[in-house]
């Protein structure tokens, strides 16, 4: 990666798993300047995994369609962003152990609603009504 000062080479001086090992962590010093700064790396996923509709349609995975279900849900909750970050990523992890380019709305639906039973069960219920069909 290149220094964002100067545009020199970088080394990696610490690198942590962040976020259920969606995201790495990386403290990064530049070879040139001495500058060092922080990177935050991440699969993209809208190129990595796609989404099969009822209708037979392929699209890219998009991150905030889950985490706006899961946001409407968990309205209840004092915590309901922060939570529903967590509960994407959690989600979004299992769906990934899965090993397939391709899943389905109804694999996403199945796993986020059996991932809300096990988290809040009102919240599960709101995500039955209303995102289940």
């Amino acid at each position: 990666m290149k220094c964002i000062y100067c545009g020199g080479k970088t080394k990696v001086n610490n690198s942590r798993s962040q976020r259920s090992g969606l995201a790495t962590w990386r403290r990064r010093e530049c070879k040139a300047c001495g500058a060092i700064f922080t990177t935050t790396e991440s699969a993209d996923l809208e190129a990595a995994v796609r989404v099969e509709t009822k209708n037979g349609d392929i699209m890219p995975f998009q991150r905030d369609k889950l985490f706006y279900s899961l946001v409407l849900s968990c309205g209840h909750r004092k915590s309901s962003v922060d939570d529903s970050s967590a509960l994407a990523d959690t989600i979004i992890h299992k769906l990934l152990q899965q090993n397939t380019a391709v899943v389905t709305t109804a694999e996403i639906k199945t796993v986020t609603l059996q991932t809300l039973q096990n988290f809040d069960a009102a919240a599960a219920t709101y995500y039955q009504a209303y995102f289940r069909s």
